[in-house]
């Protein structure tokens, strides 16, 4: 009964931004720019939570995110240039396709830990980044060209499933497997459960959004090339999560609004960009070694300062 409660108070407080963005939207209170913003964010956040479910909750340290963010792209716009499907078909498709990806390189590379773990799946997002560098078919370095077909509909709703199945996962056993296995896998191991198989299915389902996030991506711009799938943008998606909070969904996606915003509004002091965002990111470290949130939820906050100073009044 809880759950219910605190799902449907997300699901009431979520349709309501998108109603209130949505109206500024139509009527015009919100230009290309902010509007453009708001779903580069969507898609930002959608990515740092489909990471955090690799690193934050099962603990596996990957730097692959941006190949399946490239596999979504590609078969996105393959999908509706090519083969002239429809948008939320390719949407789907594009997931699919990453998850498949995902198994790929989850069920040899997972069975590798820490640092190894990490150059496995860097590999793999090179190696992703250079077949589409040499496939004509989608246009090579020079890039594909794509129909603008993202809005903030398809965003917001591609970002609620993401949030709503990866905290269902999370608070499910199989969630709690996984975190088993985040604190230690030894243990986790001897205990009976499946570590294997547990970090290949958050791996699978971390790879399919991030392929749904990859159609949203495609469709935003009119272009998509290999050169913006680089190592340098699974590093950005992974300075989501680390100064979040590792093991914090709500760390993540206050993260990812944060370094977002700071980005896109510094765009037009190209020099000093850099410097600026790097500033911050060492400031918020300095003074939050764990993350913005560490482990904490908003809900955990809330419970905090609902509780009544002092504690009960039965206690003895």
């Amino acid at each position: 009964m809880k759950k219910s409660k605190q799902f449907w108070v997300f699901a009431v407080l979520a349709i309501a931004i998108y109603a209130a963005i949505q109206f500024m939207i139509s009527g015009g209170f919100l230009n290309n720019f902010y509007s453009n913003t708001l779903i580069f964010m969507g898609i930002n956040i959608m990515l740092a939570v489909s990471l955090h479910l690799v690193i934050g909750i099962t603990g596996q340290f990957s730097l692959g995110h941006a190949g399946f963010l490239a596999v979504g792209a590609y078969v996105s716009a393959i999908m509706t240039m090519k083969l002239d499907l429809p948008f939320f078909a390719a949407i789907l498709i594009a997931g699919i396709a990453a998850a498949l990806a995902g198994l790929v390189v989850g069920i040899p590379s997972l069975r590798l830990r820490g640092d190894y773990l990490a150059i496995a799946t860097l590999g793999f997002a090179e190696i992703i980044r250079i077949i589409f560098l040499n496939i004509d078919y989608v246009g090579g370095a020079a890039g594909m060209q794509v129909t603008h077909l993202t809005t903030w509909t398809y965003t917001f709703i591609c970002l609620f499933v993401t949030i709503l199945v990866i905290v269902n996962f999370t608070n499910s056993r199989h969630g709690r497997a996984c975190i088993a296995v985040r604190e230690n896998e030894i243990a986790a191991d001897a205990m009976g459960i499946n570590t294997t198989y547990y970090k290949v299915l958050a791996f699978a389902i971390g790879s399919f959004f991030a392929g749904v996030a990859g159609a949203l991506y495609a469709h935003n711009f009119y272009i998509i090339q290999p050169a913006n799938f680089g190592f340098l943008k699974s590093i950005d998606i992974l300075i989501y999560v680390v100064l979040g909070g590792l093991g914090s969904l709500s760390g993540a996606i206050v993260a990812t609004i944060l370094l977002t915003v700071v980005s896109t509004f510094l765009q037009d002091f190209p020099e000093t960009r850099m410097i600026i965002y790097s500033l911050v990111l060492i400031i918020v470290m300095l003074y939050r070694p764990k993350g913005l949130m560490g482990k904490m939820e908003f809900t955990d906050y809330l419970k905090m300062w609902m509780r009544p100073k002092g504690g009960s009044q039965h206690e003895q």
